[in-house]
């Protein structure tokens, strides 16, 4: 029986084929894409200035996020008018099948964010909504 080995994924080498959703850049370091791992996902997602996702889910997985860098929004509930703000040093929990929409609120300064979900990084994207009905939001 081969004895498992830890498994590194050197900064370039992450991988791009997971699933995204608009302007929300999504690159894989851990997961089952280019792993072994079968029970997580863990990468980075980063929104250039005034960018945004699409309105997504993330299916069964339970996310965690880390703010790395920036000023991030995530709305949800009805029509996308409530919302989290989170800056540098910031966690946040997204539970299992809730629509949201993920911002950079800086036009000028990137969002980045490590992201870590179980059991791998699930995205289903949902009809668009009008960048107007984001309380606050302007794109760059």
């Amino acid at each position: 029986m081969t004895q498992p080995i830890p498994v590194v994924t050197r900064k370039g080498h992450e991988d791009a084929t997971t699933g995204q959703s608009g302007g929300a850049h999504r690159v894989s370091g851990v997961g089952p894409q280019h792993t072994p791992a079968t029970k997580i996902w863990f990468g980075r997602v980063s929104n250039e200035p005034g960018f945004r996702s699409v309105p997504h889910h993330h299916g069964e997985a339970e996310t965690g996020g880390y703010v790395l860098k920036g000023h991030g929004r995530i709305y949800y509930g009805e029509g996308y008018r409530e919302f989290v703000d989170m800056t540098e040093g910031d966690f946040v929990f997204v539970p299992p099948f809730m629509p949201h929409v993920e911002v950079n609120m800086s036009t000028t300064e990137d969002l980045v964010w490590l992201t870590c979900r179980t059991p791998d990084n699930i995205v289903v994207n949902l009809p668009d909504v009008a960048d107007e009905e984001l309380q606050g939001y302007a794109r760059a």
